[in-house]
């Protein structure tokens, strides 16, 4: 066949074909110099010590994603891909990945299981997050941290304006969400067909569990009114609402504001539950699928952006760039929905970590 007509089908359903470069099967490389020439356009250099001690790192940190985490056993995994010294050379690893010796098959899926880790820890571990994590964590947090007052004497946690313009709103909880580790994200990402590291917007994030529904959108209210963040940098196609329709909460909102009885805190919940009662199927919920999360996971979350600015120690020069974090918001009962049921969140993860074992070696699913 004339070699013009020859194409990589692999490599070109990732180029042009929208699959993922995680999902090819094999690669294609058979030198040391095609492995350097392939690893220089990746981004790594193979003369350069530096570059070298990097690969060696991030193969590190996929064995023990893979055997910690994702819960292979040690033993399965060859010894040349466990040791580095037997390895003799990291390109060693991309022409295992890439032999068509029929003898090899269990080195080649092992070898692309590995360098698919390591692919994705090089993305997870190389965002601007890992260079300024303090100031931007400094600059996104430290606006809602200032509206948070905690009263020793009450116990009582409450959304407060420090100008005193606004009506405080009592919280059951504030929380910062823990920072989301490399290790976590890496399987969020192989987990996730669709998923790229530049699209994780939930490393950094804040929540808040209110007394009612009522104050859920209160808070959100608060939080746009003093400014803690711009609603022009929402995200709308990363938001999600199961916990109550806006449009429905604006129509109860209506109603309510033409009543002439008392309004306490339970004549308000039974309106709102009232209505969404008597819309029955008809109520369409804002929930961004995730196949992981579990129906009792009832919330208000968005994705909003902060413009960091920084400026390098000894540098004339400041330079800016937008910052995705996750705001999540929940009233008590569905706090309690996650809290008295079963541990939904271990399963979540459970779920993940199987789709990303299957993630690694694609033929054996």
């Amino acid at each position: 066949m004339p070699q013009r007509f020859i194409f990589d089908s692999s490599i070109l359903s990732s180029v042009v074909g929208g699959h993922s470069a995680i999902d090819i099967p094999k690669l294609n490389i058979h030198t040391l110099d095609a492995a350097s020439a392939f690893l220089l356009s990746y981004g790594f250099d193979i003369n350069e010590k530096s570059d070298v001690e990097k690969l060696s790192y991030y193969h590190r940190r996929a064995l023990v994603l893979m055997i910690e985490k994702l819960g292979f056993n040690e033993a399965e995994i060859p010894d040349i891909f466990r040791d580095l010294k037997q390895l003799g050379d990291i390109r060693n690893l991309l022409i295992y990945a890439s032999t068509q010796d029929s003898d090899q098959v269990q080195m080649q899926r092992w070898a692309c299981a590995i360098i698919r880790c390591m692919h994705v820890f090089v993305h997870a571990e190389n965002d601007l997050f890992s260079s300024f994590s303090e100031e931007i964590q400094s600059q996104i947090l430290t606006p809602f941290q200032d509206c948070i007052l905690h009263d020793g004497n009450t116990h009582r946690t409450v959304l407060k304006d420090p100008a005193g313009e606004l009506d405080s709103i009592e919280l059951l909880g504030f929380e910062v969400k823990p920072f989301k580790t490399s290790s976590s994200t890496v399987i969020k990402l192989l987990a996730k067909p669709d998923a790229l590291a530049m699209k994780i917007f939930d490393k950094l994030g804040v929540r808040f569990i209110t007394r009612n529904l009522f104050d859920t959108f209160q808070v959100v209210r608060f939080l746009i009114k003093q400014n803690v963040i711009s609603f022009p940098h929402i995200m709308p196609d990363q938001s999600s609402n199961n916990l109550y329709p806006v449009e429905v909460f604006m129509q109860v909102c209506d109603d309510l504001s033409h009543r002439l009885d008392t309004l306490d805190e339970k004549s308000i919940q039974d309106a709102f539950d009232q209505k969404l009662a008597e819309m029955g199927d008809g109520v369409k919920f804002l929930r961004k699928e995730n196949f992981f999360s579990g129906e009792d996971y009832r919330f208000i979350k968005f994705i909003s952006r902060k413009l960091i600015h920084i400026k390098p120690q000894g540098s004339k020069e400041a330079f800016s760039f937008f910052y995705p974090f996750e705001v999540q918001i929940m009233d008590q009962s569905a706090h309690q929905r996650i809290l008295s049921g079963p541990s939904e969140h271990q399963a979540y993860k459970e779920r993940q970590r199987i789709a990303a074992r299957k993630r690694l070696f694609p033929e054996l699913s």
